[in-house]
């Protein structure tokens, strides 16, 4: 038995060292070990021997068959790293190759506004300031002396997250808790501009559940109508480009400003056209007023010593207005074909020295 299985070792060995592909490696793995191959059916016909053979072959069995096995593994890996090294030298990727061409990025509309908005009343003396998407029912409402029976507080105009008045929170209305909350932690004075989402239950053309303001705020001694005048007029001229635009301002109300106003700006309305700078029409495009008592009060600012005004417009507004844009809702249909039209470069970003896109 001995002889016969160094026989069967050597011969299966060479037939492993001559093997020169992974079939006729599986070839000589399949004599060997499968269902009918030689050591299989050795080590089935164990079952036939006396207990002093089967020790004494089984031994032997096992030690051929694990030095075999070691054979055809070491042989295989052998056979697979020639095998992958002539398919890289057949399937060699030339990475020389020009990258495929790619649309340049657009800023959109809304965030080159912004910046420009940043960049002039930045050039004005304003900081930036900002506060929390999720507000509190007294910076959105109470302070800013909207009462309760106001319809802004009413469920079909306002995103609230529970039923609870007491401490209810909101999606904010405005960035108007901007300013309570810049009064609240600062001492006049103050000259801050808060641009940021707000939330309103509002959707057509020229309205969206989501939008963009900005407002501002002035608090300081001796503050009056005409500082809020001038600073709009200045605002105006840079924002629409238009050194000699005019702006009209009509008596309005609103809780939170005492006196208050709607500002329209001069324009030429021409069949469904609109030029801004010329012509004997008005186009409304913001609110304003001197910051109400009472709102001074609820933040503890003596109204005796200190005045102030403040502003707020939309910015999608004044964004369609300024670059023709004429449906509210493409600004977030996220289509790029209408972002390659009506975007702007990212590297012509509005600042400070370096002026306003055209």
């Amino acid at each position: 038995m001995s002889l016969m299985l160094n026989e069967l070792q050597n011969k299966a060995s060479s037939r492993i060292a001559a093997a020169q592909t992974l079939a006729q490696i599986e070839e000589v793995r399949l004599d060997l070990f499968g269902k009918k191959g030689e050591l299989t059916n050795l080590m089935k016909s164990l079952s036939a021997m006396s207990d002093e053979e089967r020790r004494t072959t089984g031994a032997a069995l096992n030690q051929m068959r694990d030095h075999l096995r070691v054979s055809l593994d070491n042989k295989k890996e052998q056979l697979e790293t020639i095998a992958l090294n002539e398919r890289l030298q057949k399937e060699r990727l030339d990475l020389s190759l020009s990258p495929r061409p790619e649309m340049e990025g657009k800023i959109h509309p809304i965030s080159q506004t912004i910046d420009e908005l940043i960049a002039i009343f930045g050039e004005m003396g304003f900081a930036y300031a900002e506060g929390p998407d999720i507000e509190e029912d007294f910076h959105n409402f109470e302070a800013l002396n909207i009462p309760p029976e106001h319809p802004a507080r009413q469920s079909h105009d306002t995103f609230y997250f529970n039923e609870s008045v007491t401490g209810r929170k909101l999606l904010r209305t405005h960035t108007s808790p901007v300013q309570i909350r810049t009064m609240l932690d600062q001492k006049p004075p103050i000259k801050i501009i808060a641009p940021g989402r707000t939330f309103r239950c509002d959707d057509d053309a020229t309205h969206s559940p989501n939008f963009h303001q900005i407002e501002g705020l002035v608090i300081d001694k001796n503050i009056h109508m005409g500082h809020l005048q001038s600073c709009l007029l200045d605002f105006c001229r840079a924002f629409f480009q238009e050194d000699k635009l005019s702006l009209r301002f009509r008596p309005s109300f609103f809780p939170f400003t005492e006196p208050s106003a709607e500002v329209d700006i001069q324009c030429q309305k021409n069949k469904g056209s609109l030029k801004i700078g010329v012509g004997t029409d008005w186009l409304e495009i913001l609110g304003c007023g001197m910051v109400h008592p009472k709102v001074l009060q609820n933040v503890g600012i003596d109204p005796e010593i200190y005045q102030g005004f403040a502003f707020g417009m939309g910015i999608e507004r004044i964004t369609m207005l300024k670059y023709n844009i004429p449906d509210l809702r493409n600004f977030y249909d996220s289509d790029a074909r209408w972002l390659r039209h009506y975007g702007f470069s990212p590297v012509l970003l509005p600042t400070i020295t370096g002026g306003l896109s055209s």
